[in-house]
């Protein structure tokens, strides 16, 4: 059959049926914002999630993977808190986060490994479990179907706004639903996922299917952006399924669900580089004529990090040079005398040619706000898309004091 396409809709991470979402302070953060978030499926629902690849693991990271070892795939809540990372911080935090299971666990009357959690701050600060023990009661007393938005800001830190994204797939002459939130903003180049990030859908769908969509979307949305080309220790994007509304993803409806899940992850991720931390404008980078998928990706990267790039696109100045110098120093297939780039639709260097008397179309075009750059290796036919943002002033100093 051929996949359905998804239907863009209003919501997040409580739209799906059965699911239900609260945001609330705690008090983890000076300012007093929203700090602690709670999401909970009514059925235990079938779960996958990606985590970060840094070495340097944070405590909730370590813990959900052992949840999920455990409870065989299954979960009923995941509970967020932002204000602070609980990463490096020993044998304390890793206590902090298995305390923090169980008092959801509690809470919610569930096997307490079915409790996923995940926390984003400051790195290397004790988790304050005291305010989390007090804030849970009034996140689960707060819980409801359309309290996805408070979630969605509880688990912010440098955001300027919160991502939520839905979408509607037809399964098999039913309907389910995909709606999620994410997180992100500064030290965002996930390699896995993002900073954080939680899908549900209330389609029943098979552990293994359903482990397969998720790395399926994340690879071609999460992991194709980057703000500053840092890995996070507390990355992740879980995925819960609940099978509420009677969908049921099998190998026929397979290409549907993950279409679907791929235009919510997507939104989400283009949600995190759009707010990404002193960010003006939003740039595509498209790579084609490499030698492989894996040519194209490498370098697309390489192009989207380089704050040479970023700046110039910053400063609105169509730098071909420093676009051909990246793709020429990224360590992949690449032929300067086949090599073409172009910035909007304005071609300023092709085929060993520059094309300078054209830069000032593609200077205007960089006023804009969201950009598309595009670098032809000439050495193949393979391709790849990557997402990111500018690199201003406002990044410094977002980063310079944020621990102080």
């Amino acid at each position: 059959m051929t996949p359905s396409l998804a239907s863009t809709i209003a919501g997040g991470v409580a739209t799906a049926r059965g699911f239900r979402a609260a945001g609330v302070r705690a008090g983890i953060k000076a300012n007093g914002n929203l700090d602690l978030a709670l999401l909970v499926s009514e059925a235990p629902a079938h779960a996958a999630a990606v985590f970060t690849t840094n070495k340097a693991v944070a405590a909730p990271v370590v813990v959900s993977r052992e949840q999920l070892s455990r409870s065989g795939g299954v979960a009923r809540a995941i509970v967020v808190n932002s204000g602070c990372a609980n990463a490096c911080t020993g044998e304390e935090g890793l206590a902090a986060a298995r305390e923090t299971t169980v008092e959801v666990a509690r809470l919610i009357d569930c096997p307490v490994e079915q409790v996923l959690v995940a926390s984003t701050g400051v790195i290397g600060v004790a988790l304050p479990l005291e305010k989390i023990r007090s804030g849970l009661p009034a996140a689960f007393r707060a819980l409801g179907a359309d309290q996805g938005a408070q979630a969605a800001r509880a688990i912010m830190t440098t955001d300027p706004f919160p991502k939520e994204a839905a979408a509607r797939v037809a399964l098999g002459g039913r309907e389910a639903a995909i709606g999620g939130m994410a997180k992100g903003s500064g030290m965002i180049e996930p390699m896995m996922a993002t900073m954080l990030g939680f899908v549900t859908t209330d389609a029943a769908v098979p552990k293994g299917l359903l482990a397969r969509a998720l790395r399926e979307a994340v690879n071609d949305t999460f992991n194709a952006i980057t703000v500053d080309g840092e890995c996070s220790t507390n990355d992740c994007v879980m995925l819960l399924a609940n099978g509420t509304s009677g969908a049921v993803v099998d190998d026929a409806s397979y290409g549907a669900f993950r279409d679907g899940l791929t235009s919510v992850c997507r939104e989400l991720a283009l949600g995190i580089v759009r707010g990404g931390e002193g960010a003006t404008k939003l740039v595509t980078v498209v790579v084609t004529g490499a030698a492989s998928s894996e040519d194209a990706r490498k370098a697309a990267k390489a192009i989207a990090n380089s704050p040479l790039v970023k700046t110039a696109i910053h400063g609105g100045d169509p730098n071909w040079g420093r676009l051909i110098a990246v793709a020429g120093r990224a360590g992949v297939a690449f032929e300067l005398e086949r090599a073409v780039v172009t910035i909007g639709a304005t071609v300023l260097f092709d085929r060993g040619r520059p094309h300078d008397e054209r830069a000032s179309a593609a200077a205007e075009y960089l006023t804009g706000k969201e950009l598309t750059v595009s670098v032809d290796l000439g050495a193949g036919d393979a391709s790849s898309t990557v997402w990111t943002c500018d690199l201003s002033a406002e990044y410094v100093r977002i980063n310079a004091d944020y621990r102080t």
